[in-house]
């Protein structure tokens, strides 16, 4: 098979949160306004209404290179207070920063509202965390918030600004909170390992792709265990070789964005589970949305989780070349 026919794009990856749910279960509750409270005596709060999701497929299905792109936090625009910095310096590169300076005692989380869709993070203390501008040009919102009672938070601060992109692939080639190959220098090398020389981006992708799906395996005990908030570490996935669809998704995806190639990483729903896939851009193809494969005839769809796990049997790959089973809901 020639190599522009060979494997094209994408994986399974990434998604939110813990435990796989229907389509139903998982309805998106995020950024509901509830009610007024009083966070103090003195000083009346609104509160939001904020549920975890499930993580991208938490079960298994049915039978350091030149290119790296650091993202910075520059100060040029920001919006502060005493605890929280939103910086937006850099947002024609499609992302955000932002930074809880103080201990946090309860939880946080940051939502970034674009002009389609409403991203809702957590927000480790201490440290800048970077999120992506996924709904491309337009206004967006970010919002910090901590969290009061149950799913109740109260905002600690906003910061509204308008995105005029570099290009349309800036929010999909950097290191953000659920692809963070900046901290993952190992998978970083195993990448370039993989390529070499190589300049051909669908050789490129088909390289990582065979090694994701012929080297990792589906844990099944994590997938049981897998608590809200996780966050893949793609260097310990790599020494592991073994994960959860997050995992596997994260991985290729990191490595791929490392050696230039640009990724969507799209959380959706496989039939009524809770998934995850990747979109791959090449200026031969433009975005191939969900499909990686060409047999010779037309493209098909290759899940490298479902692929993986499955052992590449004729019905899940029947399953995986069927676009109609999948739905997106967020791009990462």
């Amino acid at each position: 098979m020639k190599k522009g026919n060979r494997i094209l794009a994408l994986l399974a990856a990434l998604c939110l949160l813990a435990g796989c749910k229907t389509a139903e279960e998982t309805e998106n509750t995020q950024a509901d306004l509830i009610e007024e409270v009083y966070i103090d005596q003195n000083e009346p709060q609104e509160l939001y209404d904020i549920e975890d999701e499930a993580v991208a497929l938490s079960n298994a299905p049915a039978a350091a290179s030149s290119s790296v792109l650091l993202p910075e936090a520059t100060g040029e625009h920001t919006k502060k207070n005493d605890s929280v910095v939103i910086d937006y310096s850099n947002t024609s590169d499609g992302y955000v920063m932002v930074k809880y300076k103080a201990s946090a005692k309860n939880r946080l989380k940051a939502q970034v509202t674009g002009p389609k869709t409403t991203y809702t993070y957590d927000l480790p203390a201490g440290s800048w965390v970077t999120f992506p501008l996924s709904d491309g040009n337009g206004s967006y919102k970010v919002t910090v918030l901590e969290n009061v009672v149950s799913t109740k938070y109260a905002a600690l601060l906003s910061a509204s600004f308008k995105v005029s992109l570099k290009d349309e692939f800036a929010p999909f080639l950097r290191p953000n909170q659920y692809v963070d190959y900046s901290a993952a220098s190992n998978a970083v090398a195993k990448a370039e390992e993989l390529v070499g020389n190589e300049s051909d981006p669908l050789v490129k992708v088909e390289k990582i792709y065979d090694y994701v799906v012929q080297n990792l395996t589906y844990d099944q005990q994590k997938a049981q265990t897998v608590k809200s908030g996780y966050l893949p570490d793609l260097d310990k996935v790599l020494a592991a070789k073994k994960g959860i669809c997050f995992d596997y998704a994260s991985l290729m995806t990191g490595m791929l964005r490392s050696q230039g190639v640009p990724c969507k990483l799209v959380v959706g729903y496989a039939g009524s589970a809770y998934h995850a896939w990747i979109n791959v851009w090449t200026k031969s193809t433009g975005w191939v949305d969900g499909v990686i494969f060409f047999d010779g005839v037309k493209w098909q769809r290759m899940d490298p989780t479902f692929a993986s796990s499955a052992n590449g049997s004729k019905a899940i790959m029947q399953y995986i070349g069927d676009g109609s089973h999948y739905t997106v809901k967020y791009l990462y």
